[in-house]
Order: C-alpha cells, then sequence, then structure tokens
C-alpha cells in the first residue's frame, strides 16, 4: 500500500507489518514512537487484511488511551486504498490541521474509480454478481471489468465494452496480477480520458480482495496536490465538542464522537 512519492513533498509512510504476528509490547512501542514524533497518527487499513489486524490496532489504541490515532477502513479495493493513502501523504506537506488531515479521507474517497479486469468472478464478494454471470465465468477465456467504487458495476468483456468512469480529469494507476491482457491500457484508458496512465506493483491484499489472482487492478485519481488541498480547504470544518479537534465531516476520526442532534445537519426523511 505504500506507493512511491510523486513529488519531492510527499510524506513517506510509515508500513505497520506483522502487527497481529509481532508481541504486544512492540506493536505499542513502535506506535507510542510514531505519537513522539509526529503528534498524530492516521493509521489506513484495507479490509481485506486478518481481522486481527484491525483488532491489535484497536487494542493498542485503547491501551494507549490516545486520541491522536485515527483508525480508517474505507471500503476500497487494495489499489484504490494506497492510492487515497498517497493522497493523504500529499496532503500532510501542507498547513491542514491533524483532524482535517485525517478526515479528508472520507472526503477524497468520493473522488476514486477503482475496479480490476477479472478472469473469474465465482469467488467475488465484494460486489453483486448474478448467476449468470458465476454461469459465464466457468467458461474458458472469459474477462470480467468491475467498477467497485463508487458506483459497483460488473460487465462480460467484449468489443467495445468499457465501465462507468469519472466525469472529470484524473489520472489511471493498474497493477497487473496472473491476466494477460492490454484492455485496461488500450480501451478503459482512452475511454475515461485518462490524463496520465502508471503501473504499480499489485499489492498483497488484491487477490484476497477480488477473489482471484487472475486480475488487473486499476484506479482513476486526482493527482495534482492542489487540486487535493482546494477540496479539502473548501469543505466547512467544525471542532469536536468532545476533544476539540477541527474535523471536517459529522464524525471526529479520533475520539469517533458525533455532535449533538442540535448540531448536525438537517437531513430529508
Amino acid at each position: 500500500m505504500a506507493l512511491p512519492a510523486q513529488d519531492q513533498r510527499t510524506v513517506p509512510a510509515v508500513v505497520l507489518g506483522d502487527l497481529d504476528r509481532e508481541p504486544l509490547d512492540h506493536s505499542l512501542a513502535d506506535m507510542q514512537t510514531l505519537i513522539e514524533q509526529h503528534g498524530h497518527v492516521v493509521v489506513v487499513c484495507s479490509q481485506a487484511v486478518p481481522r486481527s489486524v484491525e483488532q491489535r490496532l484497536r487494542i493498542v489504541r485503547s491501551l494507549l488511551e490516545s486520541d491522536r490515532i485515527a483508525l480508517f477502513r474505507p471500503e476500497l479495493p487494495p489499489l484504490g486504498l494506497a492510492v487515497l493513502a498517497r493522497q493523504l501523504r500529499q496532503l500532510a506537506s501542507c498547513d491542514l490541521s491533524p483532524g482535517v488531515l485525517a478526515s479528508a479521507g472520507r472526503l477524497l474517497t468520493h473522488y476514486i474509480h477503482a475496479g480490476a479486469l477479472l478472469g473469474s468472478v465465482t469467488k467475488l464478494d465484494r460486489i453483486p454478481v448474478d448467476l449468470k454471470s458465476h454461469a459465464k465465468s466457468w467458461v474458458p477465456g472469459s474477462q470480467f471489468g468491475v467498477l467497485a467504487h463508487p458506483n459497483p458495476q460488473l460487465v462480460r468483456m467484449g468489443p467495445g465494452v468499457t465501465l462507468d468512469g469519472p466525469e472529470f480529469d484524473t489520472s489511471l494507476l493498474f497493477a497487473k496480477g496472473q491476466l494477460q491482457s492490454d484492455w485496461v491500457t488500450t480501451a478503459l484508458a482512452p475511454s475515461w480520458r485518462a490524463r496520465g496512465l502508471r503501473e504499480a506493483a499489485l499489492p498483497a491484499e488484491s487477490a484476497a480482495w477480488w477473489g482471484t489472482s487472475k486480475l488487473i487492478e486499476f484506479c482513476a485519481y486526482l493527482p495534482d496536490l492542489s487540486v487535493l488541498y482546494q477540496l479539502v480547504t473548501s469543505v466547512r470544518q467544525n471542532s469536536c465538542h468532545w476533544c476539540g479537534i477541527d474535523v471536517i465531516g459529522d464524525r471526529c476520526v479520533f475520539c469517533s464522537a458525533v455532535p449533538p442532534a442540535h448540531e448536525q445537519p438537517a437531513r430529508a426523511g
């Protein structure tokens, strides 16, 4: 998930490896060191990692009695999550408060289009797959284009077939698994009017997330720091009524407190 930096300003990532297998005191010491060095820590975690990883993170947060650790597990495929983590690293070089930076992840998620080209959907359980698609998945040579976010979509590959893409300028990142195809570069990228096209290493969690190793994962995203910064700073900021930190959105990402009912935005019934 630690993608290479796109510029010299991008803050390096800290990879918390083997969290669920190392001794608890090691996890506690590592996290305490990060807090002392940086003040606040935003942990971006894939939903494809074992549940024990999330449990370890919550135990560490509880034992440290710290409201300076934000746990973020958005419903994004691994490559999309890696892109989001890099965007937060880009923004970390700007004059944003820790709460605004951490809660920016929820906002930026809406601007990510993430999917994959799959050789099989028989074990895909992240988005709805009808029985007809399951049956076609057994046909040798079948391939499926799947959009997992923002709006789930599944199509069987054929001449001229593509997926619904973003309505704004993006760059496209792709990562190859054990599937041979040039569809992403020759068909998807032009149809999505991608301004840039780059290849990355396939995240370790991708095969588990998509249910197959025969895949090519892709993600369209906003690459420019100036655009990301403008998006984040254009949203109204609030102060958490519990811990006092500045955030955007209706929930504090550090203490998880929600604003009192009279402070929450009205919602239509």
